[in-house]
């Protein structure tokens, strides 16, 4: 049974029963709007629906509070995306309004329910608090949305530039980040299985492919000889320098792991067929594979590792160095070294990794057919060095080798591949011609028995046996430089020619003794050279390459043809060195180069054509050299002024002769040997003359 209580309705209507400052809050505007009200409030309202009023009035209040300052992530975004959005803003004087409206509106009403009652129920069931609480939210509904019509649009805050500018930086900055991070990992599809640039040959797809072929020891003037017509046609259809320079040294391995790194021998460590190598206490001997081969020679990244890293099948044909398995990365196709093998295999060879199936054949996921391959053709070198670059027997291999590039030309054409691939055809170094009268003794030059190791060849670097021994070294030399100047060079590490890039690797030796070009360097215990001249002995190798690599009997060659050099005929370009042929291949197969010392990059530049009438001319130097003995040393050598106690006596008196003392069969050798490369000149005039007529002959048929 609800509770009733008797409450004066002075006590309650007055707000000053139960608040004392109520009065003092009011205006006077707002007790003039009481009275007003107060019949009105008399008539229609019961106890009941003023106390629930009064509660739906406070709940109102509330909820008009956290409509007009609500806030979220919505809002928010709103806020910073739509400036010109027409959200809800109400002012802190409209609250105010807002506030002092419904207060008023609450003693209006509690009053007019004590004059028609004069007493207040305070008796409250649990039931009717919820019934109350659910008829107050309906009442508030409908409130909110009356007074939603009345509220006073705010005019938009200006939005801040500055935080836009940071916001769409930040997001710009991430998705530049996320683009970057997808070009990267797609590199190898996009190398090797771009759309874009597929050439048909009519039967088949190709991606970039490229052939690159090494005539080992094959010299630029070589090409002038009339031995070589398709080398020469292949001249007038491609693009060229009229030489290319090797490296230094001039020999073999050096040159050709240069050409498929772009490294100077002193920046990739192979720094000669021979050396030693002071933190591993091993030679290096490029005719023993079992240790040359192994991994810890070759220190750069060699052009089949770039390309297969990058996606791309390559296969290697005996280049030097390929069986070293390098960085861990084997060519997909590798043909170990054999001299031996007849030319036309080599031609058969590289068709035959044409044919395979490539990217047009869909039922296999990855195509076989490699997209680079690189040959190497020994075969004038090593006639060269047996017979000498002057010889009949090397202009037979030339014209042999001219046949075999024939031979795969011609296949490229029936396959129609002339403008589908591209060819390259370089060559490692020249040739010179080495007689026995142009040696020199080393045993002349130096104690021998103060060195501990000899690297190189035909140039000669001294590793002394103790530190202390070097000096006395380089001293002995340096007193016979002037006495063998037309003969020889010396030179210290750190003293070598800048050009030469052959100083900055610990496989380099200390101290070196240089051949000039067509000179060589021998040991006793190998050669005697003032014996062989005596007895008219015939000193071998009868062809030498390994000098200054800028000499022109060192010159090599650079010729290309295909569709990444879409230069006119006959194009001719700067000389350069061969560093850059490791670039020009990555352009051509569209891989990106490692590192490298090589600065040209495709499109290739030319400079004209090798016809046009300002083209200039080259030398032609002869071959062999001009030579004068030096066998019989000088009066005046350095043996005689050695201290040193481990100088043979007899060494010193053989390195010391009169010239005077000379027997007549010394110096009948001497004259015959230069009778014989006259004779030898006129030989081989004769027969170029031969072969013009002979050509001549046939062209008029």
């Amino acid at each position: 049974m609800p509770i009733r209580r008797n409450i004066p309705t002075s006590a309650l209507l007055s707000p000053g029963g139960y608040d004392d400052d109520a009065e003092s809050l009011r205006s006077p505007s707002e007790q003039d709007s009481d009275s007003e009200d107060d019949e009105f409030l008399r008539n229609s309202r019961t106890t009941l629906e003023l106390a629930e009023h009064d509660r739906g009035v406070l709940d109102d209040e509330e909820e008009t509070e956290k409509l007009l300052t609500r806030s979220g992530p919505t809002h928010g975004l709103r806020r910073i995306f739509s400036p010109n959005s027409s959200s809800v803003r109400i002012g802190k004087q409209e609250r105010q309004r807002l506030r002092r409206q419904a207060r008023k509106e609450a003693r209006r009403d509690r009053r007019a329910k004590a004059r028609e009652s004069g007493e207040i129920m305070f008796e409250m069931e649990e039931g009717h608090r919820d019934d109350e609480r659910s008829l107050l939210s309906d009442a508030s509904s409908s409130d909110l949305d009356t007074q939603a019509k009345e509220y006073t649009y705010a005019q938009p805050q200006k939005v801040s530039w500055r935080r836009l500018t940071l916001i769409f930086s930040a997001i710009f900055v991430l998705l530049l980040i996320f683009l970057l991070g997808a070009y990267k990992a797609s590199a190898r599809f996009r190398v090797s299985h771009s759309p874009r640039r597929l050439l048909s040959n009519g039967t088949a797809l190709f991606a970039p492919t490229t052939i690159l072929i090494s005539l080992d020891g094959f010299r630029a003037d070589f090409l002038t000889r009339g031995l070589t017509p398709t080398l020469n046609s292949f001249v007038a259809n491609g693009v060229s320098p009229q030489y290319m320079n090797p490296s230094f040294p001039s020999v073999t391995f050096p040159n050709h792991f240069t050409l498929v790194t772009g490294l100077y021998p002193e920046s990739h460590g192979i720094v000669g067929n021979t050396f030693w190598d002071p933190e591993l206490q091993e030679e290096f001997y490029y005719t023993h594979p079992a240790v040359s081969m192994q991994p810890k020679w070759w220190n750069a990244e060699p052009l089949w590792m770039t390309a297969e890293n990058q996606g791309l099948r390559t296969a290697i044909h005996m280049w030097p160095g390929s069986e070293a398995h390098i960085g861990g990365v084997e060519p997909t196709y590798l043909d170990q070294y054999n001299g031996s093998e007849a030319l036309s295999r080599k031609v058969d060879r590289i068709l035959g990794l044409l044919d395979m199936p490539g990217l047009e054949d869909a039922s296999r996921i990855s195509p076989q057919r490699p997209q680079f391959i690189a040959a190497y053709v020994p075969n004038v070198d090593a006639d060269g060095h047996q017979y000498g670059p002057n010889s009949t027997e090397i202009r037979g291999t030339i014209s042999k080798v001219d046949e075999m590039l024939g031979d795969l030309f011609s296949g490229l054409e029936e396959r129609n591949l002339t403008d589908v691939v591209n060819i390259v055809i370089v060559s490692d170094h020249g040739m010179a011609t080495t007689a026995t009268e142009r040696l020199v003794q080393l045993e002349d030059l130096v104690d021998l028995s103060l060195v501990e190791r000899i690297d190189g060849w035909p140039l000669r670097g001294l590793r002394p046996k103790r530190p202390e021994d070097l000096p006395i070294l380089q001293q002995q030399l340096e007193s016979v430089a002037s006495n063998y100047s037309h003969a020889v060079e010396i030179y210290t590490r750190e003293s070598m020619p800048e050009r030469y890039h052959f100083q900055n690797n610990d496989r380099i030796a200390p101290l070196w003794v240089i051949p000039k070009t067509g000179w060589a360097i021998v040991e006793r215990v190998d050669f005697d050279a003032r014996k062989a001249l005596a007895k008219g002995e015939v000193y071998h190798p009868r062809g030498i390459h390994g000098y200054d690599h800028e000499h022109p009997l060192m010159r090599a060659i650079f010729i290309a043809r295909g569709p990444a050099f879409p230069h006119e005929p006959n194009s001719r370009l700067d000389v350069f060195q061969n560093i850059n042929v490791y670039n020009i291949i990555c352009d051509s197969l569209g891989v990106t180069p490692h590192p490298n010392n090589g600065t040209l990059n495709l499109p290739l530049k030319p400079v004209g054509l090798h016809s046009d009438e300002d083209t200039p001319a080259l030398d032609s130097p002869s071959d062999p050299p001009s030579s004068t003995s030096v066998i019989a040393a000088p009066a005046k050598t350095p043996a005689a002024e050695m201290t040193t106690p481990a100088m043979p006596t007899e060494t010193a008196a053989e390195a010391q002769p009169e010239p005077d003392s000379e027997s007549d069969d010394e110096q009948g050798p001497t004259w015959w040997g230069t009778l014989w490369d006259k004779l030898e000149d006129v030989k081989d005039w004769a027969s170029d003359v031969i072969e013009t007529v002979k050509d001549n002959f046939t062209s008029a048929q």
